[in-house]
């Protein structure tokens, strides 16, 4: 059996950190999982030229569908964390680097790492 290539393995962890978070979200649509493939397509081109940068693609992609979701939905994953006020979504940090993290800039805490929103109790995307 031939090794798995690192990078495919790492477009694949980003896909399925990713698709868990939209199932986390109840949002993980037909439409919306073919915004996640479309960004590992991307994503594969970007990390065949940038080898290391292989550890930075979950964060990427979780950033590339959150573009793509905030253009046609709304604003995703909603921030769980601030109760009261206008719903704000929570950004992805660091912006390119590895262990990215799900982050309310507002209360200024680290939510949950990228693929693990499961627990956050997060809603569905808002605009």
């Amino acid at each position: 059996m031939e090794p798995i290539d690192p990078l495919e393995q790492a477009l694949h962890a980003a896909r399925a950190l990713v698709l868990a978070d939209l199932v986390a979200g109840e949002v993980a649509e037909a439409d919306i999982v073919s915004m996640v493939e479309e960004s590992v397509v991307q994503r594969r081109w970007w990390v065949g030229q940038w080898p290391e940068g292989a550890a930075f693609v979950a964060g990427l992609v979780a950033q590339d569908v959150q573009d793509a979701l905030l253009e046609r939905y709304g604003r995703w994953p909603l921030c769980p964390v601030c109760e009261g006020g206008d719903p704000h979504a929570l950004e992805v940090e660091p912006e390119l680097g590895a262990d990215p993290h799900w982050v309310c800039h507002q209360a200024g805490v680290k939510v949950a790492p990228v693929g693990a929103l499961g627990g956050a109790g997060l809603g569905s995307a808002s605009s």
